[in-house]
């Protein structure tokens, strides 16, 4: 069985990431018919998921997320094809979630004065 192991390293904090987890787990629900279980923690959470040939888990911790998933035979021959989308979708809500706080950041900054001469 082919294994997945994606780890993303990030700055947001247990409560930020759980949302991204949530996010995540909602969004895998929805697309590729997972059946996705939250399991919360005082220092990490993890969900599990799973579905015909494939299951797993996403570890979150304040600083990074571990995916770990097994893949049948059947899907085993997608690997690198599942490992891209699901590289895709993780990086976009991490991207979503860590610009934010600079865009409002540089929507606050002033404007540059000019010059006259």
């Amino acid at each position: 069985m082919p294994d997945i192991r994606i780890r993303r390293d990030h700055q947001l904090g247990l409560a930020k990431a759980r949302k991204i987890a949530w996010q995540w787990a909602e969004k895998v629900e929805q697309k590729f018919d997972m059946e996705c279980t939250v399991i919360e923690g005082e220092t990490s959470d993890t969900v599990e998921f799973t579905r015909s040939g494939c299951n797993g888990t996403l570890t979150v911790t304040a600083d990074h997320f571990d995916l770990h998933a097994k893949l049948g035979f059947l899907l085993g021959a997608f690997a690198g094809t599942i490992e891209a989308e699901i590289e895709k979708n993780l990086d976009a809500l991490l991207g979503s979630a860590t610009a934010a706080p600079k865009s409002a950041h540089a929507a606050k900054a002033p404007a540059a004065k000019k010059k006259k001469s």
